[in-house]
């Protein structure tokens, strides 16, 4: 590498993906792109994700200078896009190159239609979609869950969109976390199945979330594992699969899990 720089981070990739920076800042994640093997490998799993990013950073996209940014992309030549989609794409960092310079343009990508689920092992379903999650979890901050904690009433009516589309029966009580702060409960997708995500603000260690999808792999034991430097205990019942991911301890996410499986059944 001939270009000195510094590595971008899952959140300005993401970012950088959905057209979220300066003309400036996205030039200069296109030029590490075309050099680093490595950042273009990150760009395209992130590209490829079906998981609603832009959710995830709401609050942080909502403070985006956005009239600033589309001022600057509307600056920007017609021609230079036009030049990078019709280059032939033979190899993976050329196809990426035409990428980085399309979204350079403004010229949106639809992340919806292709599923992450095909890059993974198919072998394991459950060990796939613990992995997307902790991909997704990963980008979080604790600026991203900063803001009050919702009511008991919010919670509840959250709460009950994820019931109606896993067939669970949750309640705020069912999924408190002890001196944990509830934060939102989101329906995200996986492969084209629904996917509950609970997230949470440990003051301690940062975001945890207790994740959901239906499963008809059968009853499992609590396991535990570590993805993306976080802690994940996961089991599963004759119906759901579950999963509790967060950065403190083994034995404290140990702890809290096994009260979550108490209290929260399909």
């Amino acid at each position: 590498m001939s270009t000195k720089h510094t590595i971008p981070s899952d959140e300005d990739l993401t970012a950088f993906i959905d057209g979220e920076l300066t003309a400036e800042e996205a030039a200069r994640i296109e030029a590490i792109v075309q050099e680093d093997e490595s950042v273009a490998a990150r760009l395209e799993f992130l590209a490829r994700a079906n998981l609603p990013f832009e959710q995830a950073f709401a609050p942080l996209l909502s403070e985006a200078p956005r009239e600033k940014l589309q001022a600057m992309l509307a600056a920007i030549p017609a021609h230079e896009g036009a030049r990078f989609a019709s280059a032939p794409a033979a190899t993976r960092r050329r196809f990426l190159g035409a990428l980085a310079a399309s979204l350079v343009a403004g010229i949106a990508i639809d992340r919806a239609v292709i599923g992450i689920g095909r890059g993974l092992s198919p072998n394991d379903e459950n060990s796939e979609w613990r992995a997307v999650v902790a991909d997704y979890i990963s980008l979080y901050t604790a600026e991203t869950l900063a803001g009050p904690v919702p009511g008991r009433q919010d919670q509840a009516a959250q709460l009950a969109t994820l019931d109606e589309k896993l067939g669970l029966s949750l309640s705020p009580e069912a999924v408190a976390l002890p001196g944990i702060d509830f934060k939102r409960a989101l329906l995200l997708q996986y492969d084209g199945k629904a996917l509950a995500q609970v997230a949470y603000l440990d003051p301690e260690t940062g975001p945890m979330a207790l994740c959901i999808v239906k499963s008809d792999a059968g009853p499992k034991a609590p396991d535990l594992e570590n993805r993306k430097g976080m802690n994940v205990v996961y089991w599963s019942n004759g119906t759901h699969a579950f999963m509790l991911i967060g950065h403190a301890t083994a034995d404290r996410m140990t702890m809290i899990a096994d009260k979550v499986r108490e209290r929260v059944a399909a």
